[in-house]
């Protein structure tokens, strides 16, 4: 399975995931079966707001499921679409998510509860 995180920075698993999936500077991918860990940055970080492109974001790179800290309703259903599941984070670093997502700790992520707008809670 290959599970991309969207990061504040290339520090590999340790690496700390950002609030939101369409700023974040760059994108973890972990391959669970082989244990690699790529690094892609964000192809898509100036995107108008609303407007985010997943598969632009991601370069091109595919993967199975994606755990953000925040995710616009948009790039949600566009991942969705494309039949990547998203995960809300249950702790800071990309090791830490992966064990929670391992063990189906990680609540994934609808329409209905995604950010919908820079206001609330939502935290970018």
């Amino acid at each position: 399975m290959k599970v991309g995180f969207a990061v504040q920075a290339n520090e590999g698993m340790e690496s700390r995931v950002y609030d939101h999936f369409g700023s974040a500077p760059a994108f973890i991918i972990v391959d669970t079966e082989g244990n690699e860990v790529l690094t892609v940055n964000n192809k898509d970080l100036h995107h108008v707001h609303g407007a985010c492109n997943p598969i632009m974001a991601l370069d091109g790179k595919s993967v199975d499921a994606m755990v953000v800290g925040g995710i616009g309703a948009g790039a949600l259903t566009k991942l969705n679409a494309l039949g990547i599941r998203v995960y809300g984070t249950g702790a800071s670093t990309v090791k830490e998510n992966l064990s929670l997502l391992g063990n189906h700790k990680l609540q994934e992520l609808s329409v209905h509860n995604s950010c919908r707008s820079h206001q609330g809670g939502c935290g970018h």
